[in-house]
């Protein structure tokens, strides 16, 4: 019997490369789709995945990298054309013969959701739903890593964000990316799951800044805004503009 082959778009990202040092560490093959050479893919070779460069906006390129692949993980960055780079990668899988699909989606993905992201990920699911191969979906709450976008703001001793007294359980990239794997490694019993991934704490905001506080040893507060003053945030740009998108479906 063949060894089955495992590809990981987005291998350069948090859940990417936590899901491909997951299935390395378990002894699997593990193609690794990247965007360009740096110390990121670098370190995916070191770590023995091999490594391929390709777009997931590109239908050949997306075809060359599912060549002899069983099994996939589709990772589109937060920017758009989310649904025709979900589409291409269905078609591609099904020509390629690929027989299991982990789709990484969001935790507010449904038919009427303000944000156009959150729509677009509902979408995606559809897709990948009508193509025929066993898939699951993934919808995890904010990540972990979200809070350094806001070390501006825990520097000068205030998170401000329009989330009010709502709950979140924030979970880390490395543990999306054990599910991941382990979906991947054994996916019959997951086919056509949807899953909600969070962490193990439940936190308003103002718990979740007094708790970053704690661990830095120093007051940091919270105050509730307008969703417009969070994004002035952050930076513009086309992944950014997708991010603020997202995070305005949570407010």
């Amino acid at each position: 019997m063949s060894k089955i082959s495992y590809l990981v778009t987005g291998a350069m990202g948090a859940t990417g490369s936590a899901a491909v040092s997951a299935l390395l560490g378990a002894g699997e093959h593990v193609r690794a789709l990247a965007h360009r050479e740096d110390e990121r893919s670098a370190q995916l070779r070191r770590q023995g995945a091999e490594v391929i460069f390709g777009d997931l906006t590109d239908v050949h390129s997306v075809r060359a990298a599912l060549r002899g692949v069983q099994r996939a993980y589709f990772n589109y960055p937060i920017a758009p054309g989310l649904v025709q780079a979900a589409a291409q990668f269905a078609q591609a899988a099904r020509e390629a013969g690929v027989e299991a699909i982990v789709d990484m989606s969001q935790m507010i993905a449904r038919d009427d959701a303000p944000s156009h992201a959150a729509f677009d990920h509902w979408l995606t699911e559809r897709v990948f739903d009508w193509c025929g191969i066993g898939v699951t979906h993934l919808r995890p709450t904010f990540f972990a890593e979200w809070l350094l976008y806001l070390a501006p703001m825990i520097r000068q001793g205030t998170v401000y964000a329009p989330y009010g007294g709502g709950r979140t359980a924030l979970i880390s990239a490395e543990d999306q990316g054990r599910v991941i794997a382990r979906i991947l490694q054994h996916p019959a019993a997951h086919r056509g799951q949807t899953y909600t991934l969070v962490g193990p704490v439940e936190y308003t905001f103002a718990e979740l800044a007094a708790e970053v506080g704690r661990v830095l040893g120093r007051h940091v507060g919270y105050q509730q805004v307008p969703i417009e003053m969070l994004l002035e945030a952050f930076t513009s740009g086309r992944e950014q503009s997708g991010r603020n998108d997202a995070l305005s479906g949570y407010a």
